[in-house]
């Protein structure tokens, strides 16, 4: 097997421009045309230096303003780049940040596998909701980044296919915007790297991703980054701890459970950390509760919240972002065995509450809670938890958005705004006791499940009762850690929008 240790890969470098299209040099530049046929700025300026060649081509349906549509031109007299990409834009008034990701992926496509080495990205002289030069240039980069992505670490005959791109320019209306624009691509790098080793980790397949190897990883991120520290927890320590909901969970499974500790420190000693908690269950059978069979291969993306938050954390520390920020990932498999927890097991938490457990394929809140109660010991100013939680999730809110549910709705907002700026966008749902009262039990201080009504939210009510005292929000990324069917893979997601809380949060943004 081939995947001997995810990588860290660097991206590439970044420039921004003013020049005219017409007189940009490079390997290729991207620009666009709406539906109405309407050229982008630069692909009108670009049609006047050619004799009108580009609306040319588009009368005879060479090109289309569909978005989602993209197609290249090359060798084209009175432009000095080796190829054009034409891009759809759809709708004049509706290019919006959507449509602007939509658009660059398509472009992406068009030209990835070919000899391009430095691509200009000419789309960001186009208003797109008013977005600032900031957040363009990183909108760009991480599109390129995201479209260049693949996966091919586990095949023993890779394509070899490789975009040998080398630089990213951002075309600005004004010189003046230029840090501003480096800035977000330089953001944007980080966020691509920390997306790519989420991707990664998602996507390697649980034989090779155990609780061992997501410790590894998160050993060898503190060896590249003085700023961070990694501590790992193993199960003699964790009893001692009196972690049995934790440890419940990983008592079917031949694979020693982990708990990953991991610290930043880029803050003052005196600024209370940010904690981030990431649900690392490596394969998810559901244990006794066995899952029915199809699309079982896909529950190796259960781990996709500690995935998220390691990446993080790999983000902040390449920014070196002046903030504290910790990781508290609890790693573990959920298998059937004679080992195995069962319906109707008692098991008494770090807390001291004493949890029923009605479905063992609830495992992802009994392994939470402990990593919740863990994770005061640091004082955080907020716990983030991230986790593949529920399937009523993605029932409730499809692919589409997070589930974003918190005892503090300023910390919600905050969340999701960081989301709407990210484009990795989330939805606050709500949280009450009325939900908690589906949790009791005649047996325990409460089960660990509540019936098929509100799922997603009884999941939620449950970690909320170890959040006493804390700022505390719960991300369901259920339903947009990972694509199925052709497209089936990590999606790298919430990284985004926690890099985007976390700059906020640090203030560092332009």
């Amino acid at each position: 097997m081939r995947a001997q240790g995810v990588k860290l890969r660097h991206f590439m470098d970044y420039f921004t421009t003013t020049n005219a299209a017409s007189r940009q040099q490079a390997s290729c530049l991207i620009v666009g045309i709406y539906e109405s046929g309407q050229l982008s700025s630069a692909a009108a300026e670009m049609d006047a230096a050619t004799g009108g060649a580009i609306k040319r081509l588009a009368k005879r349906g060479d090109l289309s303003g569909e978005l989602g549509e993209s197609r290249m031109i090359c060798a084209l007299d009175g432009v000095r780049a080796d190829r054009i990409v034409v891009a759809g834009l759809g709708q004049k008034g509706k290019f919006g940040v959507a449509e602007f990701r939509q658009a660059m992926g398509a472009a992406v496509r068009t030209f990835r596998g070919s000899k391009v080495q430095e691509v200009v990205n000419y789309l960001t002289l186009e208003d797109v909701n008013a977005a600032s030069a900031y957040y363009l240039a990183r909108y760009t980069v991480e599109a390129i980044g995201n479209g260049l992505y693949d996966f091919e670490d586990m095949k023993s005959r890779r394509k070899n296919v490789k975009t040998p791109i080398r630089k990213i320019g951002v075309a600005l209306k004004d010189a003046a915007e230029r840090s501003m624009a480096q800035t977000g691509a330089e953001h944007a790098d980080a966020i691509v790297t920390g997306m790519t080793l989420a991707k990664d980790l998602g996507n390697l397949p649980p034989n090779v991703c155990t609780p061992t190897y997501l410790a590894k990883t998160a050993e060898r991120l503190a060896r590249q980054h003085d700023s961070v520290r990694t501590q790992v927890i193993n199960e003699a320590a964790m009893k001692r701890l009196n972690m049995h909901s934790l440890l419940s969970v990983s008592n079917g499974s031949a694979e020693p459970a982990k708990l990953i500790v991991m610290q930043y420190k880029g803050g003052s000693t005196r600024d209370k950390p940010v904690v981030l908690v990431g649900k690392g269950i490596t394969f998810d059978s559901g244990g006794i509760s066995l899952k029915p069979g199809p699309a079982m291969d896909e529950m190796k993306y259960d781990m996709c919240g500690a995935a998220a938050v390691i990446a993080t954390i790999a983000v902040i520390a390449k920014l070196r972002l002046p903030i504290n920020v910790n990781a508290v990932v609890p790693s573990s498999e959920n298998l059937p065995s004679g080992t195995a927890t069962r319906p109707g097991d008692i098991v008494t938490s770090m807390s001291g509450l004493t949890i029923e457990i009605l479905n063992t394929d609830a495992e992802g809140r009994l392994v939470l809670c402990d990593a919740i109660t863990y994770s005061r010991r640091f004082k955080p100013s907020v716990v983030i938890d991230v986790a593949t939680l529920t399937g009523a999730c993605v029932i409730a809110l499809g692919h589409h958005r997070t589930a974003i549910m918190s005892n503090n709705d300023e910390l919600a907002r905050s969340i999701a705004s960081a989301g709407d700026a990210s484009d990795d966008r989330g939805w606050h749902m709500p949280l009450g006791e009325e939900y908690a009262q589906q949790l009791k039990s005649n047996f325990a201080d409460f089960a660990n499940v509540g019936g098929r009504e509100g799922g997603a939210i009884t999941a939620a009510a449950f970690l909320g009762k170890f959040t006493d005292g804390l700022d505390w929000a719960h991300l369901d990324i259920a339903g947009t850690a990972w694509l199925s069917a052709s497209k089936k893979g990590a999606t790298g997601r919430p990284v985004p929008m926690l890099t985007e809380f976390l700059l906020q949060r640090a203030g560092v943004l332009p």
